[in-house]
Formats: C-alpha cells, sequence, structure tokens
C-alpha cells in the first residue's frame, strides 16, 4: 500500500458486526487521522446511523429502499445513502477509498470483493466465503490488477506475519490452530442435543453467531483451511490443524530446516485489524499485552472428526476443488442459520452437507458463473427439503 497508514481512506463493509464495529476501534484508538469514507449495514439500522454520525462517511450502504428512509430520518451528516448489491458495489469501488475492509457474513461478500480489485483497491478480507467459493478466481484477478489481499482472520494473520522476510525460503507446511470451540471436550452423546445458546458460548473469541456456530463444528478451521491454500499457495496436504485451546499462538509456520516461526498474542481480533490495515508497518497501540508468566500452559490436540465431522467434509471439499466448496458454503450457511433458531439439530448441518456432496456432480471452476451455478444448485437442494419450513 503506497498511502500514508495513518491518512488511510477506509471502506468498511460490514460496519455494524464484530470484525466492522472492531475495525472502526482500531481507528478510533490507533488511527485517528484516517478518514472512513464508506460504510455498509444491515439490520442494525440506528447502530449504522450513529457510526455514520461519528465518522461521516461520504457514502453509506443500507439493505433498501424502507431502511435508507430510516437511516435519513436519523442521520445527523450528510452522505450520499445507497442500496442492495449496488450499493454495496458503490462503496467498495467508488467511495474513493484506499483499502477495503469486507467484513460481510455470507455469499454476499463475493460481488463488492470483486468490484474493489477491479477497481484497483487493497482489500482486508475478513469474509470467509470469498475465498472459499471462488479462491483461484479472486488471487488470479489480484496478481492481474496488482491489488493486496491481506488477511483479517487471526490465523491468516498470523501465518503471512511469519511469512514476512521469508518470501525466498521454502514452506514444509503450514500449522493452523484452533481453540476446539465450546465443545471440545463434550462427549459426543451430550453433543447431539447441543442448543444454539450452547453453541455461542465460545471460551476465547467474541465473533458473531454464524462464526461462532462454525467455530462449535470446526467448519470455520475447514473454511480457513481452504483459505490458507489460496492466500499462500499452498496445497491441502500442506497445511495442518492443530487444536490449541489457549488460543494464543494464531498459526506457525515450518519451512524446510525444520525450523517453526509462530505468531502469538492474546486473542485479540485488533490486532489483526490492524496489520491487515497498516502492514508491514507496526503501528504502535495501548491494546493489552500477553504477559507469558500468567498465561499458562500452552497445549496442543489433534482434531477429531468423528465429533465434529463438518472439518472431514470440509477438507474433503478443498481436495475435490472445483465448484463443491461453493455447493458446501451454501448449504452450511442455510443450515448454520436454521440451527440458529432451534429449527434443526447440531449434528443435522453437517448431515445436510454431506447430503448435499453425494447428490452433488462437481464441475470446473472456470469463472464466477460457475459459483453461481453451484450456489443455486445448493439453494434449490435447500428448497427440495422435505422438511423445510
Amino acid at each position: 500500500m503506497n498511502a500514508d497508514e495513518r491518512f488511510l481512506k477506509i471502506a468498511i463493509l460490514g460496519a455494524t458486526g464484530s470484525i466492522g464495529t472492531q475495525t472502526l476501534d482500531v481507528v478510533r484508538a490507533t488511527l485517528p487521522n484516517a478518514e472512513v469514507v464508506a460504510l455498509t449495514g444491515h439490520s442494525n439500522i440506528k447502530a449504522l446511523a450513529k457510526l455514520a454520525n461519528e465518522f461521516k462517511p461520504k457514502i453509506i450502504c443500507v439493505p433498501d429502499s424502507d431502511s435508507a428512509m430510516q437511516i435519513k430520518s436519523i442521520l445527523t451528516t450528510r452522505c450520499e445513502i445507497v442500496t442492495g448489491t449496488s450499493g454495496l458495489i458503490n462503496c467498495a469501488a467508488q467511495s474513493g477509498a484506499d483499502i477495503v475492509v469486507n467484513a460481510l457474513v455470507g455469499q454476499v461478500g463475493l460481488t463488492p470483493t470483486l468490484a474493489a480489485i477491479n477497481a484497483g483497491k487493497d482489500v482486508a478480507l475478513a469474509n470467509k466465503e470469498t475465498l472459499v467459493t471462488a479462491g483461484q478466481l479472486i488471487m488470479e484477478l489480484a496478481r492481474e490488477k496488482n491489488v493486496r489481499i491481506t488477511p483479517i482472520d487471526s490465523e491468516h494473520s498470523a501465518i503471512w506475519q511469519c511469512l514476512q522476510g521469508n518470501e525466498d525460503n521454502e514452506i514444509e507446511k503450514i500449522i493452523l490452530t484452533a481453540s476446539g470451540g465450546p465443545f471440545r471436550t463434550r462427549p459426543q452423546e451430550k453433543i447431539v442435543t447441543a442448543t444454539a445458546s450452547d453453541a455461542l458460548r465460545h471460551p476465547n473469541w467474541s465473533m458473531g453467531a454464524k462464526i461462532t456456530v462454525d467455530s462449535a463444528t470446526l467448519m470455520n478451521k475447514g473454511l480457513e483451511l481452504i483459505e490458507a491454500m489460496w492466500l499462500f499457495d499452498q496445497p491441502v496436504d500442506g497445511i495442518e490443524i492443530l487444536i490449541h485451546p489457549q488460543s494464543i499462538i494464531h498459526s506457525m509456520v515450518q519451512f524446510t530446516d525444520g525450523s517453526v516461526m509462530a505468531q502469538m498474542g492474546l486473542p485479540d481480533m485488533r490486532l489483526p485489524i490492524l496489520y491487515a490495515l497498516c502492514a508491514p508497518k507496526r503501528v504502535k497501540t495501548d491494546f493489552p499485552r500477553l504477559d507469558f508468566l500468567t498465561c499458562g500452559s500452552l497445549t496442543f490436540e489433534k482434531p477429531d472428526t468423528e465429533r465434529f465431522p463438518c472439518l472431514a467434509l470440509a477438507i474433503h471439499a478443498a481436495k475435490t476443488g472445483g465448484t463443491l466448496p461453493a455447493v458446501m458454503n451454501t448449504i452450511n450457511e442455510w443450515a448454520v442459520g436454521q440451527f440458529l433458531q432451534d429449527k434443526i439439530g447440531f449434528y443435522d448441518i453437517s448431515g445436510l452437507i454431506d447430503q448435499a456432496f453425494a447428490a452433488y456432480t462437481v464441475k470446473p471452476l472456470v469463472s464466477i458463473e460457475d459459483v453461481i451455478a453451484a450456489e443455486n444448485w445448493a439453494n434449490e437442494f435447500i428448497n427440495a427439503l422435505s422438511f423445510r419450513a
């Protein structure tokens, strides 16, 4: 990034969610001269209006005309109001941003990422679905447009940091760490009866509902494996997943000489967000520091794919490639939504994905249209489910 980090112009897609609000915390605490030029929100219109009144962006995006009327009535600052997918694209590509923070949740994040890259904007990426469904296409386009994709996920940020200055050194393997989620030590017979409220009690991280459930199923780690493949140009077999309950080592890289580099820190998403905005420069903060005398032992375990079959399904999708990850992502996103409404059980999430895999014929991934076709197939599969309300 050529822009001085102190004077960055930032667009934040998904400003009222967990990553979006923490990004704005980072701006307040460490980048007082940065300009927030665009904000988008979904259901929490009052929160978006409050943020817009504080940061005074040039443009804000809301879902539809009704929410546009609602936010217009409570704004005390002047800005352009846009709506829907076209509004997201406008914020990503035409807001004058130097960097676009994509903190959207779900499939909706892909289109504005493409728009930002095509407009020559760097992207700080927290939206997993972008790389899971279209990683090869996204990375090829980013190289073509000379655009930087910087990861916000703590695990991918850790890997990226370990690789700084090691561009000429061959990687033997990447080690992705996972907390294990709220059910790490729960017997399978008790996981069967787990409710959404149980799954949302993450032991270490404060995240949005969807990603917290994905952490509970370990699907989140499978999605991160696919992301890591594309971000760091690694094969599936070159990525190992370890359960690390303390969430202090955020991930590691092992090089061909046998040495391992790890990035460590407290479980605080503001650190990877700040690094994604300003790397390779490190900006001084007053965030809490890791104290090795009080953090206790650091332990590691092998993930249990019998109790957490979503991880095995994601690894299968990664190895198969093509359009299968897009199908998996669509089914998972819908199933998690049903689980959060207590309409299906915890293991129904993996069961539905498994059923979809058995019914689907994988296609090569050549263009974004192939992703859309796979997602459409998955939605038709969902619509045909006999128990669907």
